[in-house]
């Protein structure tokens, strides 16, 4: 059975389950939507009718009827001006056509709009709905306008907050994989790098034997020295390999003293076109270190600087202090790097190069930002010029 195919079946029957909700949601509303709309017309038309029936009845002269027609007369008259005076919830403007005035019902502030302003908002309410006109023996006098009630246009808004709510819970979906993805990765290189350091521990501890025997033959001691340094950078490799994964211990150390030491083994063997600069002040920094992973990180800069240079240039190590940091900056003379990608260079995968993992500089990222709550990034940088780097580790 393939498990790792459980999650991706979950998480796109959630997806499209949402979508199939939503959809029925956003046509039931619909449905109602055009329910509530049909009901308004219908209210707005009885409206019209009684008010077109009230007219009428106010003409009549009810002095000429006997007394059981105007009892009759006057219960359909209360019944009309209940009609009209039940509505209190939808937009009205009764346009008077012999007068050319708007009477307004139900519009907030109506006694602050002018004339014109009140045959504006008739003719916004006729884009929106149909305006009915009220005849008189044949002949129209009025003309209704109306426009959508409260609640429709509540409900008008309503499908488009819902598509806003399921796209954030899609999204949120989306980053809760990316997340568990991006965390099983970290997990996977956090056991390959111990499985590596595991692995690398034998033939090393071969090598310092057989190194011990060689200092009892005659063997050049400056072979036997090189061997050692190189071995003792092994054993630094493997250290870095076995604290990934692991909260590094912190010692209050001096950056000076261990960038130097980083500084004359690299320099020492590079390539010698390449022209090394170290200008650092006078005294120590002591900050909070790592000495194995922040040589690490140095390293990675520096062999990302050569690269970039093509073994070929000038490389500049600048260490520096402010009120708070101690601030190391690393120049070179390289391609450089275009503004847009100056974070995107950090992410891990990112590489231009044809050979490499893309895990360089998001693990110099991790450990100087979140092991050593330092700060990590591209200073400048310009296209075929050069960039510098920059680390700023806080003051012990």
């Amino acid at each position: 059975m393939n498990f790792s195919a459980q999650p991706h079946i979950a998480r796109w029957f959630i997806i499209i389950s949402s979508l199939i909700i939503t959809t029925l949601i956003l046509w039931n509303v619909s449905l109602f939507f055009d329910q509530l709309k049909d009901a308004e017309q219908s209210k707005v038309e009885i409206y019209a009718a009684a008010m077109r029936a009230l007219a009428n009845t106010s003409e009549v002269d009810l002095e000429s009827r006997n007394r059981d027609t105007r009892i009759l007369s006057n219960e359909l008259t209360s019944l009309q001006s209940l009609i009209i005076s039940d509505n209190r919830t939808i937009p009205l403007l009764l346009y008077q056509l012999e007068a050319d005035t708007f009477v307004p019902q139900n519009i907030p502030d109506a006694d602050k709009l002018s004339q014109e302003d009140l045959r504006q908002l008739a003719e916004e309410y006729a884009l929106v709905n149909e305006p009915i006109a009220i005849t008189f023996d044949g002949v129209e006098e009025q003309t209704l306008y109306y426009g959508n009630s409260p609640i429709i246009n509540q409900i008008k808004y309503f499908p488009i907050a819902l598509i806003v709510i399921v796209i954030l819970f899609i999204a949120l979906i989306y980053f809760y994989y990316l997340t568990s993805k991006a965390g099983s990765q970290n997990l996977l290189w956090a056991g390959m790098a111990k499985e590596t350091a595991h692995q690398i521990g034998t033939p090393l501890s071969s090598l310092v034997g057989w190194t011990e025997i060689l200092k009892t033959e005659n063997v050049d001691p400056d072979y036997i020295a090189e061997m050692t340094k190189d071995i003792n950078r092994l054993e630094t490799i493997t250290n870095r390999f076995s604290k990934i994964g692991s909260v590094p211990d912190l010692k209050k150390v001096d950056l000076i003293a261990e960038t130097q030491e980083a500084y004359d083994y690299l320099s020492k063997r590079s390539s010698k076109l390449i022209t090394f600069t170290l200008d650092i002040p006078q005294g120590q920094l002591p900050v909070m270190l790592n000495k194995e992973l922040y040589g690490w990180t140095f390293e990675n800069l520096i062999k990302n600087a050569i690269d970039a240079m093509k073994g070929k240039g000038a490389l500049t190590i600048t260490i520096t202090r402010d009120t708070r940091f101690a601030i190391v900056q690393i120049t070179d003379t390289g391609k450089g790097i275009a503004k847009s990608k100056f974070n995107k260079i950090f992410e891990p995968g990112f590489t231009t190069k044809k050979r490499g993992w893309g895990l360089g500089l998001s693990l110099a990222r991790r450990i100087i930002e979140e092991y050593h709550d330092g700060r990590i990034k591209v200073l400048e940088s310009e296209v075929n010029k050069g960039t510098t780097m920059q680390i700023a580790i806080r003051l012990a």
